[in-house]
């Protein structure tokens, strides 16, 4: 079973952990640091991402996020696949996120203007970009939490701000934003082949670098994230398609800040489904809470209202596998979120996760039945939860044919 360790509760949110580890006592660490280092309305810092809201669209806020300090290092802040690889704490990640200051304006999202063009930079360029602001007036300390976006740190409005060094561009990325006559997705395709991860191009399609310049516009850095985990998997998905079929059944687990992930995978044409549990999530009768997306293998068309930007991160996640073993599959993927997770972070959180766990090393099965028992033993033990109530629902279960032997050749 999933359990925090015995301990002392933590004096500032009663949680079970140490204070160290308590991600409000980091917030409140970060955010006194940055209200120490800004006491004027100037400061200077470098900018790792830019950030676009979606409140009164199409006139939306266009920020620049930058903690009052210049440095490279500053490219921690705002790094997802860095944070999953070093295995980032909780309140690490709220520490650097803490200290971030939202500078803003308003724009129409196709206005031109000096700070689009400064945004532009910062999402294009490889490294934080060190920029002079001035404000209105000094920001307003708080932490802003999403379930979609990793958090942000102080909001001021801007006044003005000044380039103070030239950002590095990558060549290849350049060349992409030049090419006016070259659609978004492609641009954002041919970028994610060449290196360039995801948390990159979501920058860039948000601050209207990519696509055919006419219809270049900004676009709300929430929207644009699940956009760019969507147009990817479906690039790969297609290459998955044309793949044989995997040999054997197999399951994947593993996980990333509290968010578990099994992945039953079946010698089955491409077809995905997501459930996605809270623990502890029994109800008196004995009944569980989950939601729950899926697609068949033609993919699908509406937007996944019940598990929302979850559904596209593990699902570029399981894509990204199977491409790599050359195999076609469909995939059961079970996401069990517990109270190790403290904090809302975004969605980066259950890419990084859901990716954690096809990284793992699989456990094969010769049969449906033996990995479906498997299932139900691992679910139990591990979270005290009976995974029966979702495999009685599940729609890829139901659905699913047997395959034959020429589909292995």
């Amino acid at each position: 079973m999933v359990h925090l360790s015995a301990q002392r509760p933590c004096i500032h949110c009663k949680g079970a952990h140490s204070e160290e580890n308590c991600p409000l006592y980091q917030k409140a660490l970060s955010l006194y640091k940055v209200q120490k280092s800004i006491s004027s309305t100037e400061f200077s810092g470098s900018s790792p991402a830019p950030f676009i809201g979606r409140f009164g669209y199409p006139h939306v806020n266009v920020g620049l996020l930058a903690p009052p300090e210049l440095g490279e290092h500053v490219s921690d802040y705002d790094d997802p696949r860095g944070w999953a690889a070093k295995e980032t704490k909780i309140p690490e990640v709220v520490g650097f996120r803490s200290s971030l200051v939202n500078s803003r304006s308003q724009l129409d999202i196709k206005e031109k203007s000096s700070l689009l063009e400064l945004a532009q930079e910062v999402a294009l360029a490889s490294k934080p970009v060190d920029l002079d602001f001035e404000l209105v007036k000094v920001p307003n300390f708080n932490l802003q939490l999403d379930g979609t976006m990793a958090p942000m740190g102080p909001t001021a409005q801007l006044k003005q701000v000044e380039l103070a060094s030239n950002p590095h561009i990558p060549t290849r990325v350049e060349r992409v934003f030049g090419d006016t006559d070259l659609k978004a997705a492609q641009g954002m395709i041919d970028l994610f082949e060449h290196g360039i991860d995801e948390n990159h191009l979501s920058k860039m399609l948000s601050t209207a670098t990519l696509g055919v310049g006419a219809n270049r516009k900004l676009v709300p850095t929430r929207w644009a994230i699940t956009a760019t985990d969507d147009t990817i998997a479906k690039k790969i998905i297609d290459d998955v398609r044309d793949f044989s079929l995997r040999h054997e059944y197999a399951a994947y687990f593993d996980g990333f800040m509290g968010n578990y992930y099994l992945v039953l995978v079946f010698p089955e044409i491409w077809g995905y489904e997501l459930f996605e549990s809270y623990m502890p999530s029994m109800k008196e009768d004995g009944t569980v809470h989950f939601a729950t997306d899926n697609e068949p293998f033609e993919g699908r068309k509406d937007y996944a209202e019940n598990t929302a930007g979850g559904y596209y991160t593990a699902r570029l996640a399981v894509a990204e596998r199977l491409r790599k073993l050359k195999r076609q599959a469909s995939s059961l993927v079970l996401r069990f979120v517990t109270q190790e997770y403290t904090v809302p972070l975004g969605v980066w959180v259950t890419r990084e996760a859901c990716r954690k766990s096809m990284a793992s090393k699989p456990r094969f099965f010769a049969s449906k039945e033996e990995l479906l028992s498997f299932a139900r033993s691992f679910v139990k033990e591990r979270f005290n939860y009976d995974v029966d109530q979702i495999l009685k629902v599940s729609r890829m279960l139901r659905e699913q044919r047997q395959p034959t032997l020429r589909s292995f050749f």
